[in-house]
């Protein structure tokens, strides 16, 4: 039986994260890191365009060689993107030895984290899981999500914030700070009305 998954969110801004491997596999997983505003390094021989120029820009380093352990130090988690099962298993089984977080790409057994599917609306996210059993379902999901969520939900959701720092500045916590930090969430994102 596997162990039920810790969902989470995580900052990665500034944080060191490797991703070995630079074909397409690997595009959209660094795209996700640079977009969490992680410091990307890339290991692998040769690389996509877009991964060549995105460090040409500056905005990752690229180590064009093969993985080596050594290049794990310092890191907060890595990524084994390759095309090659046994390269991904060696960058996964270093990564466990040294304690740091990996999800080897398509590879359940040798992750310590998947990628979830995302929605996204401005500072409104709602990722979705399937703990690897089908990516394919998780992203099905995600695209019924995205046609059925207006793309305003985020200005409602940056609005709740603006309010929500209003309410805790003004209320010392008790059951009426909770109470009106309910109704606001409670509130209809056009009108700002109470449903």
């Amino acid at each position: 039986m596997r162990a039920p998954l810790f969902p989470a969110f995580i900052k990665l801004l500034d944080r060191d994260c490797l991703v070995v491997g630079a074909g397409e596999v690997a595009r959209s997983k660094i795209e996700s890191l640079l977009v969490a505003g992680a410091r990307a390094t890339v290991v692998a021989p040769h690389a996509i365009p877009n991964i060549e120029n995105l460090a040409r820009s500056g905005k990752l380093a690229w180590l064009r060689r093969e993985f080596r352990a050594n290049d794990l130090c310092g890191k907060f988690l890595v990524i084994a993107a390759t095309s090659f099962a046994g390269v991904n298993r060696t960058v996964f089984l270093a990564a466990q030895r040294r304690g740091i977080l990996c999800n080897s790409v398509d590879d359940p057994p040798n992750c310590d984290f998947y990628f979830p599917a995302v929605v996204r609306r401005g500072d409104l996210q709602i990722a979705i899981s399937t703990t690897g059993e089908s990516p394919a379902l998780a992203q099905r999901f995600r695209r019924e999500l995205e046609e059925s969520l207006d793309d305003s939900l985020g200005d409602w959701v940056r609005e709740i914030g603006l309010r929500r720092r209003e309410i805790i500045a003004a209320e010392p916590p008790s059951q009426k700070r909770k109470q009106l930090l309910h109704q606001l969430a409670n509130s209809n994102p056009a009108t700002g009305e109470k449903q």
